[in-house]
């Protein structure tokens, strides 16, 4: 039976959040068998941990954020979850001292390598989740599934009126190697002609032209940033990587995304676990 695993030795990463755009530091420590992922506010007084997991997830606008009992959340968490998930961390306690983890490079390589950096330790056995029939969410113009399958694989089609963008379709098998090379260098993406609302609402005055490829019109403006032609694509997979991630096991089955969103995602994570007929839990 394949093992748990968790970090080898605590790291930390520091920097800008997406959203509010002030400093942010986290700590990711090794956590015991069992135990999963959680995050817990250290710059909040008596924060209590929240447990990284579906039913905790509060908001999906903007980003997936998890909010305890307590009622401190954090936002933002589908980067640094993808990383987990890519690099087969099942356990670890996340400190944060900020109301979302750094932006950093705006994709989920960028914790690979702090992951990388503690190593990781292999410890009880692992289970996971595997799907008895399809499970769907959505409408005629945009869903989520997950379909019974031998092997995690990951699908996704989005499509942008931008000629920048336009419409892309990508999949891949999900395997650390497929990961790392193929998705996880991905960045975040976003419109010029929304940044100035957005700000003034409080969202992505972190985001600027070093982290983020940013499109105005039908021209992206930093072409320089792009590491793939089709990384929108691979980003919005990226994304739906750490939100299934809160399924809080490995979930062994073909995603479908169709031009999906962090509500999707999660709202496919809720349809999965409403009826126990769905899934069946066992050694991975």
């Amino acid at each position: 039976m394949p093992n748990r695993h968790t970090l080898a030795r605590e790291v930390s990463v520091q920097g800008v959040t997406l959203h509010a755009g002030v400093p942010s530091r986290l700590r990711l420590r090794p956590a015991a068998s069992g135990a999963g992922i959680s995050f817990r506010r250290v710059d909040l007084k008596g924060s209590a941990p929240i447990p990284a997991l579906w039913s905790n997830v509060a908001e999906t606008r903007l980003g997936t954020v998890l909010r305890g009992p307590d009622g401190s959340s954090v936002g933002v968490v589908e980067h640094l979850m993808s990383a987990l998930a890519g690099a087969g961390i099942d356990d670890c306690a996340i400190d944060v001292e900020g109301p979302e983890p750094p932006l950093l490079d705006g994709d989920a390589l960028s914790f690979l390598v702090a992951i990388d950096a503690g190593g990781t330790r292999a410890q009880g056995p692992r289970e996971s989740i595997r799907l008895n029939r399809p499970v769907e969410v959505g409408s005629a113009s945009a869903g989520a599934k997950l379909v019974p399958a031998a092997a995690a694989e990951l699908y996704f089609e989005i499509d942008f009126p931008s000629a920048a963008i336009g419409r892309q379709e990508f999949s891949c098998a999900f395997d650390p190697e497929t990961f790392r090379r193929e998705i996880a260098p991905a960045r975040t993406f976003g419109f010029l002609q929304e940044a100035e609302h957005l700000r003034a609402a409080g969202y992505g005055r972190g985001a600027d032209l070093t982290n983020t490829l940013v499109i105005d019109g039908d021209a992206l403006v930093n072409p320089a940033l792009q590491r793939f032609p089709d990384e929108f694509v691979r980003h919005k997979i990226l994304d739906a990587v750490g939100d299934l991630k809160l399924a809080g096991l490995p979930v062994i089955a073909r995603f479908e995304g169709r031009k999906s969103s962090h509500a999707l995602n999660n709202q496919l994570l809720r349809a999965l676990f409403a009826d126990p007929a769905n899934y069946r839990v066992g050694p991975d």
